[in-house]
């Protein structure tokens, strides 16, 4: 008898293939016949009207701390993904010796914006090696599946110390031998790959970097030498398995590391910003790597769901004027801070890099009667009818509402256009949503709802087949998920059963369910009747059921 039957659902099974009507059996939490399913189960899954597809894989998130406290690693695990990568960019938490792990926390909190008293509170630190890390996450409750990158920057604070590696020290070729070692210890307890973030030149420490650590220096990787990057490589190509994820790394050096390695590359952030158009350069680029047969891949940045925010978030734009605005102390001194009339001039004069400009930002909540009236519509709009400038429609609303006015943005300056060149291409990994990073304001683990309800169901500029490959199928190839990303026999049962003309996520929501209190944004899911994780209903119609299915994924297979 089967454990479970989906029967008479549209199947997208995310090899690209054309849809078609059936069912799917389950058991042992795996996939065991698709089709005409006749064999009896002891619960059935009525899928008709609905489509039936393999969960979404998001290789690129930074739910490290996160696997700990939120076994369904929200936003994400309400939204399809039943699977993620985390060690992401090179950071993370392992390995760390206990007299490094406040510097790890504050570096986390500086590179993607994760509360230290969080960190502090939610991370058991009952690790110090990097296999030790991965027994941790194996002993905790997880309703996803989590496979995790080694992340570069603890392997060479490890082995160079901290000070060396912070001044871009060239590593002897007895360091590199002793990074590998640990390197290579990783893979055998169950690791993914190596991921690095790679912004600066080798060894140079000087000045600021644009994703730097909390006392603006670089971090390790940012000025690590391409030298540690081969010896990874060459790990990778002696054990024939894993990957690796870097930014910044030159075009020729990313084709050499795979000829060492013969492992795949994820060549990150493919950004769909029309004001450089460099994303054409790359998509270029990684044409001509998959016409002479290099398996180097791009990551995508697809998510272009709005991002809502007041001005009482210390994260939004903390890089620009506002900062004054969160440095002025109680709520009475950050009012006078947006009165002011010289700092609107220089907020005026400021040109935000990601977001939209100021005018091109909507007005999403107000309460106060001067502006309620607006909500909707842009603060250029507004501005152009009230005689001002839209800073001054920005700082008046939140001066009238105490900060509690909420305004919304996008998190690129992306065209419907330049989006659809990445939806396009069938080799881009789509979504990028920094899961579990940013979490004052990111909620980009709705990517899979969006790409499939705006870019398939609205805008019909891909097809199911198509998003369903991208989504799973791809990710899980590039990634070394070796049982799951399609929904054939024998593969892992992570299934989605949604309604399509209903899928949608909700507006931002503001919660303080961190460890310590903190606060978060989420966006929550509509449409998902159920998402299984290793056979099992994680949610019901919308609702988490509780169950603890996922599984840390050694080698990426349970």
């Amino acid at each position: 008898m089967l454990d479970l039957k989906i029967v008479g659902g549209t199947i997208v099974d995310g090899s690209g293939k054309p849809r078609f009507k059936g069912d799917i059996g389950v058991r042992d939490g795996r996939v065991v016949a698709v089709g005409k399913v006749t064999e009896d189960a002891r619960e059935t899954i009525d899928a008709a009207g609905r489509i039936v597809s393999p969960g979404f894989i998001d290789i690129h998130t930074h739910y490290d701390a996160q696997v700990f406290w939120d076994p369904y690693l929200t936003t994400s695990g309400w939204h399809g993904v039943t699977s993620v990568v985390t060690g992401n960019c090179g950071f993370g938490f392992a390995p760390v010796r206990p007299e490094d792990r406040e510097r790890s926390m504050l570096s986390m909190t500086a590179v993607e914006a994760i509360p230290t008293e969080t960190l502090r509170e939610g991370l058991p630190w009952t690790w110090t090696t990097f296999p030790e890390y991965l027994d941790a996450i194996d002993r905790t409750p997880l309703a996803l599946n989590v496979l995790p990158y080694v992340p570069v920057n603890p392997l060479l604070v490890w082995v160079l110390g901290l000070d060396a590696a912070k001044a871009g020290k060239q590593p002897t070729d007895d360091e590199n031998r002793e990074i590998a070692r640990l390197f290579d210890e990783a893979l055998a307890a169950g690791a993914c790959g190596w991921s690095a973030q790679c912004l600066g030149n080798p060894g140079e420490a000087d000045g600021r970097f644009p994703q730097g650590d909390f006392d603006g220096t670089p971090m390790p990787s940012d000025i690590m030498w391409p030298d540690t990057r081969r010896v990874l490589a060459e790990v990778l190509g002696a054990r024939g398995t894993g990957f690796m994820q870097a930014s910044g790394v030159p075009d020729d050096e990313v084709e050499e590391l795979v000829a060492i390695s013969g492992r795949p590359f994820i060549w990150q952030a493919i950004v769909a910003n029309a004001l450089t158009m460099y994303y054409r350069n790359r998509l270029e680029w990684l044409r001509s790597c998959r016409e002479r047969g290099l398996p180097i891949y791009g990551q995508a940045m697809t998510v272009d769901a709005p991002i809502h925010f007041s001005l009482d978030n210390e994260a939004i734009l903390e890089r620009s004027p506002l900062a004054r605005v969160h440095a002025a102390g109680d709520t009475a001194a950050k009012l006078a801070v947006l009165a002011d009339a010289g700092f609107r001039d220089e907020l005026d004069a400021y040109r935000p890099i990601i977001f939209n400009p100021f005018a091109e930002m909507k007005l999403h909540r107000a309460t106060s009667a001067r502006f309620s009236p607006y909500t909707g519509r842009t603060l250029g709009d507004i501005a152009g009818e009230l005689g001002c400038r839209a800073v001054d429609v920005l700082c008046e609303a939140s001066i009238d509402d105490h900060l509690t006015a909420v305004f919304e943005t996008q998190q690129f300056q992306a065209s419907l256009d330049a989006l659809k060149e990445l939806v396009d291409d069938p080799f881009l990994i789509p979504g990028l949503s920094d899961g579990g990073a940013h979490v004052n304001f990111l909620t980009s683990g709705c990517y899979g709802t969006e790409y499939v309800a705006r870019y398939v169901r609205d805008e019909q500029i891909t097809t199911l087949e198509q998003a369903h490959w991208r989504l799973s199928g791809l990710p899980a190839h590039c990634a070394g998920f070796r049982d799951r990303g399609t929904l054939v026999e024998g593969a892992a049962a992570d299934v989605i059963v949604y309604d399509l003309d209903r899928l949608a996520y909700g507006d931002t929501e503001f919660v303080h369910d961190l460890p310590a209190g903190e606060m978060r944004a989420i966006v929550r899911a509509q449409g998902y009747r159920w998402i299984l994780v290793n056979g099992e209903p994680i949610i019901d119609d919308d609702k988490e059921t509780g169950a603890m299915a996922g599984r840390l994924l050694r080698h990426g297979q349970v």
